[in-house]
């Protein structure tokens, strides 16, 4: 694929993982439109890109912002022309919607230091459920119009592990991730005619800094929840960003996936795979 002839929107690329992949994808020759809610992340992305010679440009974007994604995928247009990749990065869980043990017990219900089930804050879910779910749709429905017809045209959704078989205690993003797979679906058949592919990738588990607390003790251990990803992983290690490269690049080059879409990519180390016997 001619990779220089190819300019790329990216969700979330003030993280980890997806300013890895705009990274990447600059290096290629991808003109790259770095979007994040924060600017000052997107542009340390798009500094680093342009630093090496590569082609970027920032942009603060909130995905749950209809009117701000019109306004940015106009300006977007503007600066680059026409788009043929879309990655929808941007997503992520929230402690307070989350349970704190991982199966319930009946004492949970007098415990003020535990919440159960019962004591979720609906409106917490629905910022996950929303961040996740809602972020991939409405920027999907801004940002399709547009590629409609164009060839290459190709949009990838990050799914989760936690879509297909939900984690414990992380109740708002595993139902959220399961939704992004169905919608992928949805969207991949509702616009195969008009040449669109869509489809998702599903990571296992890697090291961000959202989660770094969680899976690492402060001086650097593993937490007893990040011994149990581990024994489920048959790699024995947690996924790094580079072993996301081969299967975003290999679904976003339509020479090589161009007659797969509505597919859901595992990129986790086999932890799928695993029973845990």
């Amino acid at each position: 694929m001619e990779w220089n002839k190819k300019v790329a929107v990216i969700t979330g690329a003030g993280g980890v993982l997806l300013s890895a992949y705009a990274k990447e994808l600059a290096s290629k020759g991808v003109k790259t439109a770095v979007l994040s809610r924060n600017l000052k992340n997107a542009q340390c992305t798009a500094e680093e890109i342009t630093s090496t010679g590569g082609i970027a440009k920032a942009y603060a974007c909130d995905v749950l912002d209809k009117e701000n994604l019109i306004k940015t995928e106009e300006q977007i247009y503007k600066d680059f022309g026409q788009y043929h990749i879309l990655i929808n990065g941007a997503g992520g869980n929230m402690p307070n919607a989350n349970t704190t043990n991982e199966i319930f017990n009946p004492k949970d219900l007098n415990n003020p230091n535990v919440c159960s089930f019962f004591d979720l804050d609906s409106k917490e879910i629905e910022k996950v459920f929303s961040l996740n779910f809602m972020g991939t749709f409405l920027v999907s429905q801004i940002f399709t119009k547009r590629m409609l017809g164009t060839k290459g045209a190709v949009i990838i959704n990050f799914s989760s592990m936690a879509a297909q078989s939900p984690m414990t205690k992380v109740l708002g993003y595993a139902a959220a991730k399961a939704a992004i797979d169905n919608f992928t679906k949805w969207l991949a058949v509702h616009f195969a005619e008009q040449g669109l592919r869509v489809n998702a990738v599903a990571p296992g588990f890697f090291l961000t800094n959202q989660n770094k607390s969680l899976l690492t003790n402060t001086d650097g251990s593993l937490t007893s929840r990040s011994h149990k990803i581990i024994t489920h992983t048959p790699m024995r290690r947690f996924g790094e960003a580079r072993d996301l490269f081969g299967a975003l690049s290999w679904l976003c080059d339509e020479e090589a996936s161009g007659f797969v879409t509505g597919s859901i990519i595992a990129v986790d180390g086999g932890f799928q795979a695993y029973s845990g016997v």
